[in-house]
């Protein structure tokens, strides 16, 4: 009997392109351009921020919180921008315009999204200042570094869980998941998405190095990828990998300045940050 030939395998076609997402609310996609150095006005942002009751209101929050510990009331938009400063505002609009372009309240889903990304941003800061980088970058890198995975939970949530149903050893066994069901990895959708919405080139190194295997970032960059594989540690991720580093071992992949800033115990770091967090999402 004639043998019967072998079907190649099939390629899914891409079902998902960064032109068909929702666009990122408009008020913090000008604070991403802002960090291009294309404006300089903070009364510009402020008065962007006014105009828009929700973000106003998550602003003042946020200003009158124990994340920021100002001393006094504040009460206008100006006040708490003023308090804040540019670059610092810049920051609190973004992590906001995340949140509200995950449509809050959160499905199980995007909430682990969510705080994955919230928690990286904390770490990354922590480490720039610790090694005297760019701290404010080092917090929106960290915030924006899986925009990709954010788009994907956010129009394809279903599809996205189907990413998750298999056990994984590593992050980049992810990678794979979602290239078969999406055409593209969230690496690959957050290259596309800063273009798309024209953010500073420098976010595209953030986009695509993140889960990067020997691919080293310089600079403020170089926190980001640890910071990721941090969160995940920290109990801050999308799932559990089966091979990932100890605490010690991801906290020794930071520049070496930062060492003996980080706490201990994983425990207590990750008290820490889940405290932020709640914070934020009591906004």
């Amino acid at each position: 009997m004639a043998s019967v030939p072998s079907k190649a395998p099939l390629v899914a076609e891409p079902v998902w392109k960064a032109e068909d997402i929702p666009a990122f609310p408009g008020i913090a996609l000008k604070a991403l351009q802002l960090i291009a150095g294309r404006d300089t006005s903070l009364l510009e942002l402020c008065n962007l921020i006014r105009a828009d009751a929700a973000f106003s209101a998550a602003i003042l929050k946020i200003a009158n919180s124990p994340l920021v510990a100002f001393s006094k009331n504040i009460t206008s938009v100006l006040q708490a921008s003023m308090l804040l400063g540019f670059r610092r505002l810049k920051s609190v609009v973004v992590t906001v315009g995340l949140r509200d372009y995950l449509k809050a309240p959160f499905s199980p889903l995007q909430r682990s999204c969510w705080r994955h990304s919230a928690a990286c941003a904390m770490i990354a800061e922590r480490a720039a200042t610790w090694s005297k980088l760019d701290r404010d970058f080092a917090y929106t890198a960290g915030i924006l570094h899986d925009i990709g995975r954010v788009a994907m939970v956010t129009t394809m949530p279903d599809t996205y869980a189907r990413v998750l149903e298999k056990d994984a050893d590593r992050p980049q066994d992810l990678l794979a998941r979602e290239q078969e069901l999406f055409g593209v990895d969230h690496a690959q959708a957050g290259v596309a998405i800063v273009r798309s919405w024209n953010l500073p080139g420098a976010f595209l190194e953030i986009a695509s190095k993140h889960h990067g295997e020997g691919m080293r970032c310089a600079g403020t960059a170089s926190v980001i990828a640890p910071s990721c594989m941090l969160a995940d540690v920290l109990g801050f991720g999308m799932m559990k990998y089966r091979g990932l580093r100890s605490y010690g071992e991801i906290v020794k992949t930071f520049p070496v300045a930062t060492w003996e800033q980080f706490p201990r115990e994983a425990e207590e770091f990750a008290a820490e940050i889940t405290g932020e967090l709640r914070v934020i999402e009591a906004v």
